[in-house]
């Protein structure tokens, strides 16, 4: 009898330890799930932020400049694109996250090609509000970098924890997977080229 209620005792013991160490892990998880959800939230904020400063530039430059037209439709038909693409952060898969980064990518490369544009156009340059928002972009691009890697150092947090044990064995039967960070497009480690 004696044996008997030890082995219960123990097999008890053994399950409130199991479950103990689940529930932190599980717990443990979420934190760093909704961590990497944030980060998701301020990078689109931050890309939000860009996409409402652009027609205030394209206007200025449209009220300045007798301006390239194809130029100004390239940023305002980008614009349009990358602010229709948009991603649940509890639905972050790499195909999503390509798909955003190229919308993004062809929002940049439209603006930079406005921006080199503009310098044919002294007035332009010279104009209070072009620069004030040309410096406004700038800022914005500097944070739209700190927001994706702030999301990056959140889905490195994540991934460790996913991965660490014992809460791999917890996040696979709670059905936490690891996620995808923002990574660099192909060609980029090459320097752009500027001519003028």
């Amino acid at each position: 009898m004696k044996g008997r209620n030890l082995t219960l005792i123990i097999i008890l013991a053994a399950i409130v330890l199991l479950g103990g160490c689940g529930c932190g892990q599980y717990n443990g998880l979420v934190q760093q799930d909704e961590s990497v959800k944030l980060a998701w939230n301020n990078v689109q904020s931050d890309y939000q932020r860009r996409a409402d400063l652009i027609p205030n530039l394209v206007n200025t430059v449209k009220g300045e400049a007798n301006f390239e037209q194809t130029t100004l439709t390239k940023v305002i038909e980008a614009r349009a694109s990358a602010t229709q693409m948009k991603i649940d952060p509890a639905d972050l898969t790499p195909e999503k996250l390509q798909q955003f980064q190229q919308a993004q990518g062809q929002l940049s490369q439209a603006l930079g090609r406005l921006l080199v544009v503009s310098e044919q156009y002294p007035n332009l340059r010279a104009n209070d509000a072009f620069r004030g928002l040309q410096a406004q972009l700038e800022g914005t691009e500097n944070r739209i970098k700190v927001a994706r890697n702030d999301y990056n150092s959140a889905v490195q947090s994540y991934n460790v924890q996913v991965r660490k044990f014992p809460a791999a064995l917890f996040a696979g039967i709670m059905g936490f997977k690891p996620k995808v960070g923002f990574a660099a497009e192909a060609g980029s480690e090459k320097a752009p080229e500027v001519k003028f």
